[in-house]
């Protein structure tokens, strides 16, 4: 999994998978989904990430069963 942020276009990339992108879904004006030909989750692709989210402030936590 990679997180980018392009500040120069305040955007906010994530992507899953190394898989070929064969669709891309709209969520909203700001969101982009993109799926492999599976259906599967590639990335998503977060426009005016600032309004979206602090972009400043990145984490994750591995839960444990």
């Amino acid at each position: 999994m990679q997180a980018k942020y392009f500040s120069d276009t305040d955007t906010l990339l994530l992507v899953f998978s190394d898989e070929e992108v064969t669709d891309t879904y709209d969520l909203n004006e700001n969101v982009l989904v993109e799926v492999d030909s599976r259906e599967h989750l590639v990335s998503i692709t977060i426009e005016h990430a600032k309004q979206q989210t602090d972009v400043n402030e990145f984490s994750y936590q591995v839960a444990t069963a």
